[in-house]
């Protein structure tokens, strides 16, 4: 095939491209690209992934979370063994952290951001606008009326300018006339234009709070007992954030010098107060030894250095002394775990090497733990049992168990229990068993004498640092003023046209075509336009 020029040359026609052609498949690609970008950030796209992600945070408000409480996620494989291996295989039992959740996550923040920060531009722009030129026929408006002033076009023009004082305006002149385009209103995009950057800032601010944020959780004694935020083996548990790997933590220390819980009648906890010392980051920079008091409660964190303290619960540690036969001795005192929140019935291990044994067969043959039930309030029976939380009536049930503890095996273990693989491999062997109140003993066969001395309570705290909370705030606070703003505020345009004609004798007068239209769906212009026709149509002189 060929083709023919002007000068009437034939040349032969362009071949079109071979199936090895890269041009068509790049602009499929740029093309599904292109399409997938804008329905991404369509609003109906971000509405869905904002029900999508409302529905998969329901499993982690219906179902216990490992961050949050271990222990009730543990109590749920124990009732529903069946179900809960495929829910935690699901990642049910950690929804905020499991790959889904932030895949929902991460597409409704880009949804947003690619919806939201177009629609900004626009409303930028429109904040910035002036007012549209006037219609060729005003007539067709909802609100119009023509109007003949008894003066010139100048002083027509200037009773209008006084009119829309306060109204953003421009004025031209056609012909012998002139014709006014004025708006108000404009606060209504500024308006919008606030709550749509608002809530990237609360996205970019929750951002940052996940990504240098973290919470820990620490059990300190009280009266007394301190603890100090200078890393993460301080804690007991410890959820860092995306780029915090806990060796830069803002220092300030803590003291618990006293603890108080108050119940009702039936149980219930009425009140946790607990009486601190805190010294901030200044404080221990300076040396200084005073301590800052603040009153602990419940919905009463303290706030410091950009980290909140939070009082989460309580319960109690027994204090054992341990007398040796060679007459040394060792005193423990170990926080014990409740297993009844209600009446706070407690278990524990604590735990003692023998001193003095340098010998590793003997050390693992001498070990001691003191293991059993703990009951503020005790029922008085055989059987331990707790009546009421309080710390009324204690009395603890204890079984000594001699051997091999395991604490040099090299493997972590739960300070609430001793390693039950040594008592079933003998390794570990009960060798007394006896019920407790403050100041009793019981000796073993060897001469050991354990003795039950007092009882402390302890409190567990939760320390949450969000480099974001500040910005959050603002920012909320600032989308609410944008969103009133542009839910109250009304835009409407006005607009007029001067015309000059002269009368049968003689006299200048001016005919003004006046126009209104309200921009937005709310009741009220149709008063403002007629006082507007009103303050026009009066004159001055009259009154």
């Amino acid at each position: 095939m060929t083709t023919e020029t002007p000068t009437g040359i034939e040349t032969p026609a362009p071949a079109p491209p071979g199936p090895g052609s890269r041009a068509p498949r790049v602009r499929l690609v740029w093309t599904a690209l292109r399409n997938a970008w804008r329905t991404l950030t369509s609003m109906r796209t971000a509405l869905i992934l904002l029900f999508l992600l409302a529905v998969a945070a329901l499993p982690g408000a219906l179902l216990p979370q490992r961050s949050l409480n271990q222990s009730l996620v543990d109590s749920y494989f124990t009732q529903y063994p069946a179900i809960a291996p495929v829910l935690d295989k699901l990642d049910f039992f950690d929804v905020f952290a499991s790959p889904w959740f932030a895949a929902i996550y991460l597409l409704l923040m880009v949804s947003l951001v690619g919806c939201v920060l177009p629609r900004a531009w626009e409303h930028l722009k429109n904040t910035r606008a002036r007012p549209v030129a006037v219609p060729r026929n005003l007539a067709r408006l909802p609100h119009h009326d023509t109007l003949t002033l008894d003066m010139d076009v100048d002083e027509a023009a200037a009773r209008v300018r006084t009119r829309l004082k306060g109204w953003r305006r421009t004025e031209a002149e056609v012909g012998d006339g002139r014709t006014f385009s004025a708006e108000k209103g404009y606060l209504r995009e500024a308006g919008n234009l606030v709550f749509h950057l608002s809530l990237i800032g609360l996205l970019i601010g929750f951002a940052a709070g996940k990504l240098w944020g973290y919470d820990g959780q620490v059990i300190v004694m009280s009266d007394g007992g301190q603890f100090c935020n200078t890393g993460i083996l301080g804690y007991d548990s410890f959820n860092a954030g995306l780029r915090v790997d806990g060796t830069d933590l803002q220092p300030f220390c803590i003291k618990v010098d006293d603890f108080k819980a108050t119940y009702l009648p039936s149980g219930q906890a009425d009140s946790y107060n607990a009486t601190l010392g805190y010294q901030t980051t200044a404080d221990l920079n300076d040396g200084s030894q005073q301590w800052r008091p603040f009153p602990l409660a419940v919905n009463n964190p303290l706030r410091l250095d950009g980290s909140r303290v939070y009082l989460l619960n309580h319960g109690y540690a027994p204090r054992f002394t341990v007398t040796f036969p060679d007459g040394q001795k060792r005193t423990g005192e170990v926080q014990w775990k409740p297993v009844d929140t209600t009446t706070y019935l407690s278990q524990g291990a604590t735990k003692f090497a023998r001193p003095g044994v340098t010998s590793e067969a003997e050390r693992l043959k001498t070990g001691l733990a003191i293991t059993g039930l703990f009951a503020p309030t005790t029922s008085g029976g055989t059987v331990v049992t707790s009546v009421f939380p309080a710390l009324d009536d204690p009395e603890v049930a204890v079984d000594v168990l001699q051997g091999d503890l395991g604490l040099d095996d090299g493997r972590g273990q739960s300070i609430f229990e001793v390693d039950q693989s040594k008592v079933d491999s003998g390794a570990l062997k009960q060798v007394a068993r006896a019920n407790l109140v403050p100041g009793q003993s019981l000796t073993l066969a060897d001469g050991t004498i354990v003795t039950f001395d007092d009882v402390r309570q302890w409190v567990a705290l939760q320390v949450s640092h969000d480099p974001g909370q500040d910005a959050v705030l603002v920012f909320a606070i600032l989308l609410l003023v944008g969103l009133f703003a542009s839910l109250t505020i009304r835009r409407r345009r006005f607009w007029a046209r001067l015309t000059p004609v002269t009368g049968e004798d003689g006299t200048k007068r001016t005919v003004v075509e006046i126009g209104g239209l309200a921009r937005t769906d709310r009741a009220g212009y149709g008063e403002e336009f007629d006082r507007l026709r009103t303050d026009l149509a009066h004159d001055e002189k009259d009154s």
